[in-house]
């Protein structure tokens, strides 16, 4: 509670608020960053999972210099590759992911790491 400041109040309604859209953003700035490096350009006419991205970032009302520096980011840079991985989670139930790195072995031994604290094992190769 606030007492009687109203802005009080309101600035930690705000907070939440602004906390959740901007994870949403750069959760979108992501996406639209490896499709431009995974897709093939950064002409969303011609760059189908861009334009997705691009979708839904508009629907959420992203800002368009945003999304232009997402794109920007996305063109230069160390090159993305996207990695399928497969493991068994606890209890045997089967787990696929699908993961954009910029270093395969480094992602191959977080997610190794990940899979054995959570009582799971990565799946072998072939």
């Amino acid at each position: 509670m606030s007492g009687h400041s109203k802005w009080a109040t309101i600035h930690r309604q705000k907070e939440v608020k602004d906390a959740k859209r901007g994870a949403l953003f750069s959760k979108l700035a992501r996406a639209i960053t490896i499709a431009v490096k995974t897709g093939g350009g950064d002409d969303p006419d011609s760059n189908f999972k861009l334009r997705i991205a691009v979708d839904k970032a508009k629907d959420v009302n992203m800002p368009k210099t945003n999304i232009e520096r997402a794109i920007a980011s996305g063109v230069g840079g160390e090159q993305m590759e996207e990695v399928l991985y497969e493991g068994f989670g606890p209890g045997g139930i089967a787990v696929m992911l699908e993961v954009a790195t910029d270093n395969r072995n480094r992602t191959g031994q977080e997610i190794k790491n990940i899979f054995e604290r959570s009582g799971g094992t990565l799946g072998g190769p072939g």
